[in-house]
């Protein structure tokens, strides 16, 4: 049985980025599938508040953002790679950029009005509702694209990526990297979760034949696993020992402190917890829960604010 536990819903599409690197990797793994709108008592149970999906799990560590996650998996097993030696500077900046303006763009399209009323039809209208304000909640001030400049900015976006892919089968070259796995979901998601939008993608057919490309990776080997079984493996595990390089000090908090992390923007549910490290790349809190047991959770530096808890 693998150690790998991925906590996600079929329809995420950062979960489907999860997924498809996976099986790059060619890892086999645990499905444990979560709801897509709060309450999610057994995801917080193992993240203290956050409640983005998805997140990954390795016994009593828990990590969360796939941006962390593609790193995970990568020091897992190294080939085939996620970032290539000759550009691996450029494939993190891509994948930034996919993993926010793309995606909003692309979400504010196959949300639109339009896309909404495709996505929830058939469902009571109580559907489209909780999943509406489920979502405005975790946007708190957060400004979102008009449908109409959503539309503009995508078909822009799609026609850029096309000139990347016109004479190379992927984003960088001829392998997949890190930024084709992120530019892929918002495009999977107008495609297969919500093809009534998927037409856009018509005035660029190169950006359909890396779709397929992509689509064609698939999810390796994955059995499914109940969120109280990955909740008991994480109790009756330790958290794994860290490494030596665990302090790059950035804002006079010193390891040990009580401290939160939250999400820079999506997602405002903070986690609470002691500051174990604070490495080039990411922060580690541990925590106890009641169910699960001592955790040490891990979030990627970029993207996340790191604060002390004061008396």
């Amino acid at each position: 049985m693998s150690d790998l536990i991925l906590h996600h819903y079929a329809t995420s599409p950062f979960s489907e980025k999860a997924r498809l690197m996976l099986g790059h990797k060619g890892l086999a793994w645990q499905s444990v599938n979560i709801p897509r709108i709060m309450p999610k008592p057994d995801v917080v149970a193992l993240t203290g508040g956050y409640r983005r999906t998805p997140i990954l799990q390795v016994g009593a560590d828990i990590y969360c953002d796939t941006a962390l996650i593609c790193d995970v998996l990568e020091h897992r097993k190294p080939q085939p790679a996620l970032y290539h030696e000759h550009h691996k500077g450029v494939a993190r900046v891509l994948a930034q950029w996919a993993d926010t303006t793309l995606f909003w763009a692309a979400m504010a399209y196959s949300l639109s009005p339009k896309g909404a009323a495709a996505l929830f039809a058939g469902q009571p209208p109580e559907a489209a509702q909780a999943f509406a304000a489920d979502r405005g909640a975790m946007r708190g001030g957060m400004t979102s694209l008009r449908p109409g400049d959503a539309t503009a900015a995508y078909r822009s976006y799609l026609r850029r990526l096309s000139t990347m892919v016109e004479e190379q089968p992927f984003l960088l070259g001829d392998a997949p990297c890190v930024a084709d796995f992120a530019a892929y979901h918002p495009l999977w998601f107008s495609r297969v979760v919500n093809p009534a939008m998927a037409g856009i993608l018509d005035a660029t057919p190169h950006v359909i034949e890396w779709l397929d490309r992509m689509a064609a990776i698939g999810h390796g080997t994955s059995h499914k696993m109940t969120s109280t079984e990955a909740i008991a493996i994480a109790a009756a595990a330790e958290p794994a020992p860290l490494t030596d390089d665990i302090f790059q000090d950035e804002h006079g908090i010193a390891l040990g402190s009580r401290v939160t992390v939250t999400a820079e923007s999506f997602g405002p549910e903070p986690t609470e917890g002691i500051l174990r490290a604070a490495t080039r790349t990411r922060y580690t809190l541990e925590r106890t829960d009641e169910r699960a047991g001592r955790l040490h959770v891990h979030f990627p530096r970029i993207g996340y604010v790191l604060r002390e808890v004061r008396a």
